[in-house]
């Protein structure tokens, strides 16, 4: 059902000229979830949510918003006005400071004193820039410029949020305050769309992920059924005695799928296919085989791994 989804599409696609950059999508994305969408240069992410910003015109197929058409040249629909959309190359105004230059979008948006005011107030203490209201835009750095758009991006108070490649070429910090405000817009009840190639950040925000490979959304579950379906068990096992001794015991325990020593930190990294229960009796094993253990704890592959095992299946 479209009606209880913040997005959802049918049979999407554009095609420009012979090329089709967006296959035949089916998307749905749950209200107040953030969902990320993932995939190599070229696989169609910045058109699908160009589409979905009603910044670029399906070939075919349908756009739902919290249950309602969207149609792109409706410009002045409220339907839009729930959106915020932030590009990955939406200018700066640099010659404007930071609070004319945010005072400007709230304008466009019919924001009128005293709320418009406030908004500003509030939106620029959300993005940790009060102290550069009177800055201007030039003298900032490019995590603060990141923060100042994302701030434009919701002073009309949207309740859906498209980015695009938000974090691209900021600095951990930076990154790390990007994600501290997107967490805070979830807290609020807003629904996120954010696509990235910084898995380690998707993995960290995200509800749900998408994976497009040329056009088509091959994959698109909660982040949790992800791990679940294709993120294979590790144990992380190190020792003071010899390393071949525990890799002896390690190739007579049938739950054992294979293992690689990684040298730099002269540990083993195991592949494991039992349960809980299994793990405990593999410690017991070993700690009966008089396997002097110095480390011994789970982990599970992160999502990167999984993208690029997801991609090999797919050019298979």
């Amino acid at each position: 059902m479209v009606k209880d989804k913040a997005i959802a599409t049918r049979a999407l696609t554009k095609q420009f000229d012979r090329h089709i950059a967006v296959n035949d999508v089916d998307l749905q994305i749950a209200s107040g979830e953030v969902y990320g969408l993932i995939g190599p240069n070229g696989a169609g992410k910045t058109t699908l949510i160009r589409m979905l910003a009603a910044a670029e015109e399906p070939t075919t197929g349908e756009i739902y918003l919290h249950g309602e058409r969207l149609h792109l040249e409706d410009s002045t629909s409220t339907l839009k006005r729930r959106l915020g959309y932030l590009p990955d190359d939406f200018p700066l105004y640099n010659d404007l400071t930071v609070w004319d230059y945010l005072d400007y979008f709230a304008r466009l948006y019919q924001l009128r004193s005293p709320q418009r005011r406030r908004r500003l107030q509030e939106v620029l203490e959300l993005v940790q820039l009060a102290n550069k209201r009177n800055s201007e835009i030039s003298t900032l750095s490019r995590g603060m410029k990141q923060r100042l758009s994302l701030a434009r991006t919701i002073i009309h108070q949207p309740i859906l949020l498209l980015l695009d490649e938000p974090v691209s070429g900021l600095d951990p910090i930076s990154r790390m305050q990007f994600r501290e405000i997107i967490k805070t817009l979830q807290e609020a009840g807003m629904t996120i769309l954010i696509s990235s190639h910084i898995l380690s950040d998707i993995g960290e925000l995200c509800t749900s992920v998408g994976i497009m490979e040329l056009g088509y959304l091959v994959e698109s579950a909660s982040l949790q059924e992800l791990y679940q379906r294709f993120g294979r068990q590790q144990i992380i096992l190190s020792t003071l005695g010899a390393r071949e001794v525990l890799q002896g015991e390690l190739q007579n325990h049938s739950l054992v799928e294979d293992w690689e020593v990684m040298p730099d930190e002269g540990q083993i990294r195991v592949s494991f296919a039992g349960d809980a229960n299994d793990r405990a009796e593999l410690l017991r094993s070993l700690v009966t085989a008089g396997i002097p253990l110095t480390q011994f704890h789970c982990t599970t592959e992160d999502l990167e791994t999984i993208f690029l095992t997801l991609g090999h299946q797919q050019a298979s």
